[in-house]
Parts: structure tokens; sequence; C-alpha cells
């Protein structure tokens, strides 16, 4: 049995930041996670990117991430992101949209520095452990050296939630915890039949459209790939479409109806794919999804060009989604995101019962749960040691 003061089950964003309080606070800190080098999801996002934040206020963020979490984004919000980051060397900036980035666009440079601050506080980072519950008050872990019993003061569990299990967030955790909400694919992709004539589409952009789900419009862009839609116009509106809502899409959001009737017609020996080449200037991946969703072109009309119904197969799985909504439900914590069965043991991250969008909300929310919990359990500590 091995006993220690503060254990950080998972190294990802919610994981770290736990560990960055607890070892500011002064105390020993052991982080383990099942893979063998940590933060892959972390890694994976930035690289298109990383959106770390976004420039709004708190009740942006809440609005969008839930209000469970309003607490912990009051206490460590989109200006203490920034400040963190500029504190581990990462100058940031606000792009045209809100989203903040670092200068460096990619996420290894700030998590070098994050491990590098906490490797200096010397907290140690066990890989290859693969937490498999509580046996009595210890943490039990499946490790390349065989099983290994951990005992500590206080615990965190930030074992992220179910989706991209390459990246280390499996989920399973779950099998040994209770009151934990039916995991379901957040931030997601959607099927689509396509018929034959998208191949030649496939792996290109949907710009300059307004796609809408029930009263949410987004006009971020979209892939069509092989299987469906993907990107960040569609994330914003996944949670909407898995509930069932049906998908529209407005081709000339910029035009009105008026300007599109007008153009929307057919002279002469005129082809339709001319029609909506040169009449509507719809490039060939809006003519394509036209003629695939539009029916016969005899039916076609400005109504139809700036409403177009999209027949979506349903959500990407569970494993491709960005994130999950579900997980371990709040009624089973405290305030302190401690749960209520077993004090001592905080949880923080996607475990938690939350649902946010891209578009940096589920890394800020990620990061405040971490170091709520985090102070949670430095703050247990500090009132079981008899100091003041």
């Amino acid at each position: 049995m091995r006993q220690i003061e503060a254990l950080v089950i998972g190294a990802g964003p919610a994981g770290l930041a736990a560990a960055d309080v607890l070892s500011g606070a002064g105390h020993p800190v052991v982080i383990c996670d099942r893979m063998p080098s940590p933060a892959r999801k972390f890694l994976m996002a930035g690289k298109s990117g990383l959106n770390l934040t976004w420039d709004g206020t708190v009740e942006n963020h809440v609005a969008a991430s839930g209000e469970a979490l309003r607490p912990m984004l009051e206490a460590f919000g989109a200006e203490d992101v920034v400040r963190w980051a500029e504190g581990l060397g990462q100058p940031m900036f606000t792009g045209s949209t809100g989203r903040v980035f670092p200068v460096a666009m990619k996420a290894s440079p700030l998590l070098r520095a994050w491990l590098a601050r906490l490797e200096a506080r010397g907290v140690t980072l066990e890989r290859r452990w693969r937490w498999t519950g509580f046996e009595g008050a210890a943490s039990v872990f499946e490790t390349p050296g065989g099983a290994v019993q951990v005992e500590a003061k206080v615990t965190v569990l930030a074992m992220g939630g179910a989706s991209w299990a390459r990246l280390g967030s499996d989920g399973a955790w779950a099998q040994a915890l209770r009151n934990v909400a039916p995991f379901q694919p957040a931030n997601m992709g959607f099927r689509v039949d396509w018929s034959p004539h998208m191949a030649r589409v496939f792996g290109q952009p949907v710009k300059g459209v307004a796609w809408r789900a029930e009263d949410q419009v987004s006009r971020g862009e979209v892939i069509v790939s092989k299987t469906g839609l993907e990107g960040g116009g569609i994330y914003a509106l996944s949670r909407a479409l898995r509930d069932g809502a049906a998908l529209h899409v407005d081709l000339k959001p910029d035009w009105p109806e008026g300007e599109v009737a007008r153009r929307l017609v057919r002279r002469g020996k005129e082809t339709w794919s001319a029609v909506l080449r040169k009449g509507l200037r719809l490039d060939p991946v809006k003519a394509a999804l036209m003629r695939e969703f539009g029916g016969p072109p005899e039916g076609w009309s400005a109504a139809l060009v700036k409403d177009l119904p999209v027949r979506l197969a349903g959500p990407a799985p569970l494993d491709e989604a960005i994130s999950v909504a579900g997980g371990l439900r709040f009624e089973v914590l405290d305030d302190r995101l401690m749960l209520t069965a077993r004090p001592g043991v905080f949880c923080a991250g996607e475990m938690l019962d939350w649902e946010a969008p891209t578009g940096g909300y589920l890394l800020t929310g990620c990061l405040a749960t971490g170091r709520w919990a985090g102070t949670g359990a430095a703050e247990w500590l500090k009132a079981r040691s008899g100091t003041s």
C-alpha cells in the first residue's frame, strides 16, 4: 500500500489544473494517468489552433456550459484563463469571432511550460496507470508492474468523459462510481447518406452559409466528409440536432429572398448547373448540396434556397465526438465538487454531467472545475492539519 498526501487521477487539463493548485499550496502531488504521455486530447485540440477560451462575460460562459458551473466560472473565467496562460510564458490574442488563442496557436508550448512548473514543484507523474476503482480508502490501479493500491489524504478524479478513447478518455471509470448520467456524444458531426454525385466534393468546406436547428443559427464552417457533415458550424448545433431538431441551411444568407428569386431563373438552353453557378453564384459544394437536398430542379424556389432541409442519418459515434454529455451527476457532489459518499474525493472536468460547446467554453470549463476541485482539496487538507 502506497500512502501519499494528494492524488490526482487524470493528466488532462482538469487534472493538471487541480495539481497546479494543490502543488502551489505546497502539497506533494502524485498524478496518475492511463496513457504513456499526458494531455493527449488537449494536444489534439491544439492541432488546428488551440482555442483556449472565449472573450465573453461569465454569463456567456454559464449560458453555454450550464448553471452548475457558475461558481467555478466566476472564480476562474476567461480573463483568468488568459492571465494563467500568459503567466506560463504564452502570449494570447483574441480573434475576430471572440475566440482566444495563444500566439503560438499550438497546445504543445503551453503544455510543456505547465508540466515544467509542476515538475519544479515536485509533482510526480505516473504513466500507464489505469484506475479501476476503490478498495476501502485506497485507489486501485493496473500498472505495467502489476496492481498497485494508493491511499491518499485527498484525491481528485479527472478522468475525462467517453470520447476519443484512443487519446485516453474511454469512460470506463463510470463502472466504478454511482449516479452517472448516460454518456451521449456532444460537439460532434452527423452522418448523411450521400448520393454518389457528392463524392466529388468530399473534404471540401461549406462557407458563407447559415445553418439552423430550431431557433439556433450558426454561420460556422462545415466540412462535407465521406460519412456526413462535421466542423464548428455543425458542432454549435449538435445538442439540438442530437435531441431531434431538424437541420436547415440558408445557402445565400446575405441575399434577401427577392434577390434569390430574381436570379433563380433558367433562360433559354441554360442548364440548372449554370443557374446555380452564374445566377446564384454558388460554389461547387453549395451547388452539390442544392442538388442533393432540393429535389428536382423544376421545384426549386427562392424559399428552398433560403431554407434547404438537410437529411441527417444520426450523430457520429460517441468515440468520434469532441466531448460528451452525461457523466457524474452534480447531486452526488457538495459545493466544492467533493463526493458526499466519499469525503476527501473531489471530481472535475468532463467526468461531470455538463455539456459545453466548442469555441473555448469546453477548455475553460475543464480548467475552472479542475482548479475548483483542487482548491477544495487543499482546503480539506488544511482543515485536517490542525493549522489555522
